[in-house]
Parts: structure tokens; C-alpha cells; sequence
């Protein structure tokens, strides 16, 4: 019996388009455990619709390709694009998400047509995570965001773009540094006097929205339990919204993933 044809794109660690003869509980285990490949971190990739196609990419060549081995066992990967993949990817073929640890475990996201709440908060801290990554805060909410960063006019914007947003106050952060400025980071990477300072410049400079606090997004680094909302996806207008599972569901059905989130 011949296996069946899967079509993930990866969004971290790289950034490619990937057919494969496994499931996505078995790719995950391979793309993290199984290749001879050293990997330390996170998985973030999105099953496609395997009856998709775009003529960026030749997927009659990969698909030739994806071919069981000589024992038997299932072609693990087949690349078919490492480059510019989410741009020329509609978010209408996009399935299910999958966030994946460095054992993989995993949790399974689906999208939703209801869009993420707004709990008012002035400022908010965003994780760019493909096609570029960067840290940024923003007086935006997620969907202004994915209209201002994909934006042709955007010089530090993208044609698609795929982030998420950290469960962070500012408004409590700002009461605790001003009693006490040797807070340790509660955001990886940034010093607290310089994520203090960047949210006084964006408070205090007239029509600036955005400021950035990061050239890199260290989601290697950032537990499940940091981020707010879910993921989103971003394309020429369009929004496609992944949210979060409580933890409360996770322990509940996925009590390997919710010990080491």
C-alpha cells in the first residue's frame, strides 16, 4: 500500500516547502529526532493542502522523487522549495499548525473564523517569525499589525508574514521597573532598561507605532506559556488565525507537551 502524500511547509527553524510520505506525529519525531541533522529548539510548521498548487513550485519533480525506500519505510522529506515559500503560499490551502518541542511532542492548532480579543492594552510586544524575524513593539493590535507589516510601501515588511504576540503587560512591567531597575529579562534577549526605554520612546513620540526591540526572534526560547492569543498569518490583505489551547486542555490531552511547555 503506498503511503500517503503530506505537504508541510516549515515555518521555524528555516523556512521551506517539504513533501512527505509520514504523518505529521511520525515528521515531527524525524524532523527533530529522527535525521542525522543536530536540532535544538522548536518546530512551528503548517500542513497544505496536498491538492495545491502554484507554479512557483515544482512539485511535479518532488513529488516524482517521493518514493518509499528499497526496505520499505516511508520517504521522510523531499524538498521542494527553501526560499520565499510563505510569500507564494495562499492561506486558503493552510491545515492545521503544529508547535513542536525538541523531543517531538506537539500541540495541534486549528484555525479559527473568530479573530483574537482585544484586552486593551496600549502597547503590546509582537514576535516576527517568517519570513523575517524581529521583535517589535507596537501600539497595534494583531490584525493592524498584519495590515502595517505587509504593506507594499513597508520598507520592514513583508508580501506575507507570520508572528505571534507575547502574554506580557506593559503596564505592569513599567510599575515593577520603576521600583526596582534590576529586574531580571522577562523577555529573552532584551535588558529590562532597554525594553523600559523603547516603551517610553513609543509612548512619548507623536504618530510612531512601532518600535523595534530586536534583530532576531528567539522563539527557541520563548515557552507556550509566554505567548497571547495564537499565530497568525498575514497575506495581501488577508488573515488567517491560529489560537492558542489552554493550558488546562493541553495537561488534559497532552500531558508530555504540557510538562516541558
Amino acid at each position: 500500500m503506498t503511503p500517503e502524500t503530506h505537504v508541510y511547509m516549515i515555518l521555524h527553524p528555516n523556512h521551506s516547502l517539504i513533501a512527505s510520505q509520514l504523518p505529521p506525529d511520525l515528521f515531527a519525531k524525524h524532523y527533530v529526532q529522527g535525521s542525522s541533522r543536530y536540532f535544538e529548539g522548536r518546530l512551528i510548521f503548517v500542513e497544505l493542502d496536498p491538492e495545491w498548487r502554484n507554479p512557483f513550485f515544482d512539485f511535479d519533480t518532488a513529488l516524482a522523487g517521493l518514493v518509499p525506500h528499497p526496505d520499505g519505510r516511508p520517504k521522510a522529506t523531499k524538498f521542494i522549495k527553501s526560499y520565499r515559500v510563505l510569500e507564494h503560499v495562499d492561506l486558503s490551502a493552510l491545515g492545521k499548525l503544529y508547535f513542536c518541542n525538541s523531543t517531538g511532542d506537539y500541540v495541534t492548532l486549528d484555525s479559527s473564523g473568530s479573530q483574537p480579543s482585544v484586552r486593551g492594552d496600549e502597547i503590546r510586544i509582537l514576535v516576527e517569525i517568517n519570513p523575517v524575524r524581529f521583535m517589535v513593539l507596537t501600539k497595534y493590535d494583531l490584525n493592524q499589525f498584519a495590515t502595517f507589516i505587509t504593506d507594499p510601501r513597508n520598507s520592514k515588511g513583508a508580501p506575507s508574514m507570520f508572528f505571534t504576540q507575547l502574554e506580557f503587560s506593559i503596564d505592569d512591567f513599567m510599575e515593577d521597573f520603576d521600583e526596582n531597575p534590576f529586574l531580571t529579562s522577562f523577555v529573552p534577549g532584551i535588558h529590562p532598561a532597554k525594553l523600559h526605554e523603547s516603551i517610553l520612546e513609543l509612548k512619548n513620540t507623536r504618530g510612531k507605532q512601532v518600535k523595534g526591540i530586536s534583530l532576531d526572534c528567539p522563539i527557541d526560547k520563548i515557552s507556550y506559556k509566554m505567548l497571547r492569543h495564537g499565530f497568525m498569518f498575514a497575506k495581501g490583505g488577508e488573515t488567517k488565525f491560529y489560537p492558542l489551547l489552554d493550558a488546562e486542555e493541553i495537561e488534559r490531552t497532552n500531558y508530555k507537551f504540557w510538562k516541558a511547555m
